[in-house]
């Protein structure tokens, strides 16, 4: 069997190294089965709707707005109440514990970012400077919500496509909802990035961003002598900017997922300058323009991972390192994911990022 032969046969359980406990079975021959594929996600590319309550015009048809930018003249990104939220700001009833039983209150906010005036404009098509004031709008709201009220432990701000991704309005939007206790995920995220530094004194993202721009290897097969794999310089790097990087996670939990980091160490978004964001944005948009010309019309969702607001993170300034996921939606989970917890990924992470580095912008 030829290299190339076994690079396409790739059975592997890669172990995440930010979440150890977090594994990712990349079983490439199944992408040979007979399966449903997400169908692209039906898009309404009108520029203006006039039944739309996020259209410009119709903001009489939407909850109470809370912001808006600019705040003078014809609004490019607009801040509104969620009409449906899965979270109250006001606390309407205290904690319960009964046995085995617990419940917290559903405290905190749940917001609705309108990403553009424009109805059906898709992200890669949106330009650096709009991208660049909606990274601004994420920062100045995620820190208007942390210092209006202090119970607030963690802030996410977030985007789904596509029906399959949750996405419930044609309109670009974003959403942000405020917690009252720190996600499990980002609460492991923290506490295994803790551990890797105070064990190796380094933050295990920048490891990881060293690793990608310097780490080559020829890995051989003991009995035979054969070469098992390559690792090159590069090898999982989509796009990098002045600031920011676009990396291919090495256990990708999705076929297509990319992650974007900044450079240099900074572990909570809210410290990140109008120059840096300028730059994410430039990252960005070359990135989901890269994702749109291999898989166009996947539907997608992307958030931010922040260092929680919590007294508890205060010292973890230097070991986490924040980040932005974006994790296109091309399968649906089956029984074996949900039941074992156990992501399977059926392109090698190497040969999606060749393809996503090929494309020509």
């Amino acid at each position: 069997m030829s290299e190339v032969e076994e690079t396409k046969t790739t059975r592997e359980i890669r172990i995440n190294p930010i979440i150890p406990s977090e594994s990712v079975l990349v079983a490439t021959a199944r992408s040979m089965r007979p399966r449903k594929e997400e169908a692209p996600a039906p898009r309404d590319t009108r520029l203006h709707v006039d039944t739309c309550p996020f259209c410009r015009g119709n903001e009489h048809k939407t909850p109470p707005e809370i912001g808006r930018s600019p705040q003078e003249g014809d609004w490019q990104v607009r801040i509104v109440e969620n009409l449906f939220p899965v979270l109250g700001n006001e606390r309407t009833q205290p904690n319960l514990n009964f046995g085995l039983q617990q419940a917290i209150d559903g405290y905190g906010r749940h917001e609705v970012i309108v990403d553009h005036a424009q109805h059906g404009i898709a992200i890669h098509e949106m330009e650096v400077s709009h991208l660049h004031r909606l990274f601004r709008t994420y920062r100045e709201r995620m820190r208007q919500i942390y210092e209006m009220d202090s119970r607030l432990k963690f802030v996410l701000a977030f985007k789904n496509f596509g029906p399959a991704a949750g996405a419930s309005m044609a309109h670009t939007h974003s959403q942000i909802i405020a917690l009252p206790i720190v996600p499990q995920n980002v609460h492991d995220e923290v506490e295994n990035s803790k551990k890797y530094y105070q064990k190796h004194h380094h933050c295990i993202f920048c490891t990881l961003i060293d690793e990608a721009l310097t780490f080559e290897t020829t890995i051989y097969e003991r009995d035979s002598g054969k070469v098992a794999r390559r690792i090159s310089v590069g090898q999982y790097v989509i796009e990098r900017g002045k600031k920011f990087i676009a990396i291919k996670p090495f256990a990708s939990r999705y076929e297509w997922e990319v992650h974007i980091l900044p450079l240099q160490h900074e572990a909570d978004y809210l410290h990140q300058n109008d120059e840096d964001l300028e730059d994410l944005a430039n990252v960005m948009q070359r990135t989901m323009k890269r994702l749109d010309a291999v898989i166009g019309g996947a539907q997608y969702n992307y958030f931010l991972h922040s260092l929680p607001h919590a007294d508890e993170f205060t010292s973890c300034q230097q070991s986490y390192h924040w980040h932005l996921e974006i994790c296109p939606r091309t399968s649906i989970p089956t029984g074996f994911e949900l039941g074992s917890g156990l992501f399977v990924n059926t392109i090698s992470p190497e040969e999606a990022a060749e393809q996503l580095r090929a494309v020509q912008l």
